[in-house]
């Protein structure tokens, strides 16, 4: 006898069989291609497509059957590449992604929040954008350790690219220029010219002492610019008059030439400005610091009363640097008194930066705290240095750095491409 509980789950049994075999068959899901120890799935793929469309919507776009073949051999070798990663135990964590995605919304002007309605709007699941995105920052640094290493530039190629004509024209200065002329008669004696010769030295002397260029050029100077000062304006290297052009790009922003001789008299140039080129003068500090962190034996407190008391050591006049040589644990400056040498805008962290660059000099600072610690800062010296030349030989190393990369690249691709193991399923 079938009891009533029974015949229920009978019952229960015979609708579900039932509905299987009325609902609508679901495709399996596949592989679509075996790479090394990776496999690429049939919905991978699909998804992959769909984005592709969604994001290039509107535009022409080749037939699915071509596309299909294409995004296919980029994921294989996406594949290999991060196979490469995990095993040379590459990992981007949440922050570091994080911060590319906050990067990547403000280059479109956007918050993250703003950026994830965005892509969620247009169909993308978030989640899947920031797998994406995790995988191409693996395959980035996987591309950096195996390509950049054999990507060697040396000053052999920084010198040879400056001296090319595109290095020329890339790093070409211009310059403001003042001019004066001391005439000489057409037939003049060599008393007339040794006397205007004279007259030049004179003036260049006295401007090099701060008389003022406008003024003396007013009076003293026979050029056509004389009542405008002297003024020439600016003026590219490649447009120098040809009796400055070996004088003006030794001068400095400034200074004065030599009289320079020429079949009118003799003259002199005055650098007021200059753009462009190998000149950027920048506001450096002779600086040192102590830092105080915290450690096992020191917590944030004991780290704030340390600070503090070296501080008002280092107000009562005790030597800095020997304060620094004993309590400071910056393990790089701590050895040499607090020393970082000359310091450039910029080259510190944000509160560090704002605090040497608000300190007289010979003042020493007020606690601060940094990522790092505790600091308390002294600026011994100031001086404008010309970086300009070093910071054109590095914008160059870069450039020439990004186009052997990008030689580099493809090759390598090619290669793992065909070292690997690929089986391409029926698309």
């Amino acid at each position: 006898m079938i009891t009533k509980r029974v015949f229920l789950g009978l019952s229960v049994a015979l609708t579900l069989i039932t509905g299987a075999v009325s609902a609508k068959p679901q495709p399996l899901d596949r592989v679509v291609a075996v790479v090394d120890e990776g496999i690429i799935m049939d919905s991978e793929l699909d998804q992959r497509l769909d984005m592709l469309k969604r994001q290039n919507a509107g535009a022409a776009m080749p037939p699915d059957a071509v596309l299909r073949k294409q995004v296919l051999d980029r994921m294989i070798v996406e594949s290999i590449q991060l196979q490469m990663a995990d095993r040379a135990g590459i990992r981007i964590s949440d922050a570091q992604l994080n911060d590319a995605l906050q990067r990547i919304a403000a280059q479109n002007g956007m918050t993250l929040q703003q950026f994830r309605l965005a892509m969620e709007s247009e169909g993308t699941a978030f989640a899947a954008a920031r797998a994406q995105i995790r995988d191409e920052m693996r395959i980035s640094r996987v591309q950096r350790f195996q390509v950049g290493e054999r990507v060697q530039i040396s000053e052999q190629d920084i010198d040879y690219f400056l001296a090319s004509e595109l290095g020329k024209m890339s790093s070409a200065a211009e310059y403001e220029l003042s001019h004066i002329l001391i005439a000489v008669p057409e037939a003049a004696s060599p008393s007339d010219i040794q006397s205007a010769e004279d007259k030049a030295k004179q003036l260049a002397t006295r401007l090099r002492d701060g008389a003022d260029f406008r003024q003396l050029a007013i009076a003293e100077s026979a050029g056509r610019n004389a009542l405008n000062g002297g003024q020439l304006g600016w003026r590219k290297e490649a447009q120098l008059p040809s009796i400055f052009a070996d004088a003006v790009p030794k001068l400095n922003m400034g200074d004065v030439s030599d009289p320079i001789r020429s079949s009118s008299g003799f003259h002199l140039v005055k650098v007021t400005d200059k753009r462009g080129g190998s000149t950027r003068i920048i506001n450096q500090s002779k600086t040192r610091h102590i830092l105080i962190s915290t450690n096992e034996l020191r917590d944030a407190r004991d780290a704030d009363i340390l600070i503090h008391t070296l501080y008002e050591r280092a107000k009562a006049g005790e030597d800095f640097a020997a304060l620094a040589k004993e309590y400071s644990d910056d393990p790089g400056s701590g050895a040499t008194g607090g020393d970082l040498g000359w310091v450039s805008p910029g080259d510190m962290v944000p509160e560090f930066n704002q605090t040497m660059l608000d300190m007289p000099v010979g003042q020493i600072s007020a606690p601060f705290r940094s990522q790092f610690g505790w600091h308390i800062l002294l600026v011994e010296e100031r001086r404008d240095t010309d970086v300009g030349e070093q910071l054109q030989r590095q914008q160059v190393r870069q450039m020439l750095y990004g186009r052997r990369f990008e030689e580099e690249l493809p090759i390598w691709l090619r290669k793992i491409r065909s070292e690997a193991y690929v089986d391409i399923k029926a698309l």
